[in-house]
């Protein structure tokens, strides 16, 4: 079985890890193949929104300490996060079409904080998040400690981070770490409602502000609205919004493509 699989439907990319048995954690492998399967939803017109997610009991448990610790295996720290880890966040931030991250139970060390890159975290009320770094003598990376203390303020971020707390679905949704929370019972069916939502927006507009969101990070005041403007004006000049305008002066409801 491939450790990533890819299921395209009705505009969304369904993105699984597929590592069940190591409750999802990355090897060379599987990394290198989610960078793959990034770049072609990135270059695939049919897909306008992105589900990220994982087979089994687990999210992702992160790093596979088993290639670490292996001898032949090893890539190296510097390898597994220049040409591993890295490059899966830069694509997360990067496409221009909504991504969610759909936690099916424990987040662990990098697979919290890829999940925590994403657009839209959403977690089934079983899941936890875990900055398992210091257990085992190590820092926090996969730009947790860019995103984290942005959603949850520093003081929290480094707590967390510091003393390897379990934290639940309930309470992440509580810090602001996430965007909501579901029962066993509806998580797919509420995963699925979301992504198909964020499919049959206006795509355009949804990169656009993601763009926005990502300067946000670094821009002052002035740059920022200097952004939003030529930006707008971008927008402006989409099909979509055209469609949008349409929609609302015939009282109907809009049919976006995504243009």
């Amino acid at each position: 079985m491939p450790s990533i699989e890819l299921q395209i439907d009705n505009g969304v990319a369904k993105v699984t890890l597929n590592r069940p048995e190591t409750f999802n954690s990355f090897n060379r492998e599987m990394a290198l193949l989610l960078q793959e399967t990034l770049d072609q939803c990135n270059t695939n017109d049919q897909v306008r929104a992105i589900v990220l997610t994982g087979n089994g009991k687990a999210f992702c448990a992160g790093q596979d300490l088993n290639e670490v610790t292996s001898p032949e295996l090893n890539p190296g720290f510097r390898k597994i996060l220049e040409e591993h880890y890295n490059p899966i966040v830069e694509r997360i931030r990067s496409i221009e079409k909504p991504i969610i991250a759909a936690v099916n139970g424990v987040a662990a060390g990098a697979g919290a904080n890829i999940a925590l890159a994403c657009d839209i975290v959403v977690a089934i009320e079983t899941a936890s998040f875990i900055q398992a770094f210091s257990k085992i003598g190590l820092i926090p990376d996969s730009a947790g400690t860019f995103f984290l203390p942005r959603l949850i303020g520093l003081q929290k971020a480094s707590a967390l981070m510091m003393l390897g707390d379990k934290v639940s679905a309930n309470e992440a949704e509580q810090l602001g770490m996430l965007y909501k929370v579901f029962s066993v019972e509806t998580f797919e069916e509420e995963v699925d409602k979301l992504a198909l939502k964020l499919a049959h927006m206006p795509t355009k507009a949804l990169g656009l502000t993601k763009r926005l969101l990502n300067q946000s990070m670094v821009n002052n005041l002035e740059q920022q609205l200097n952004m939003e403007s030529d930006l707008q004006i971008e927008a402006a000049e989409s099909e979509d919004y055209s469609e949008g305008v349409n929609a609302f002066i015939e009282k109907r409801k809009p049919v976006f493509k995504g243009k």
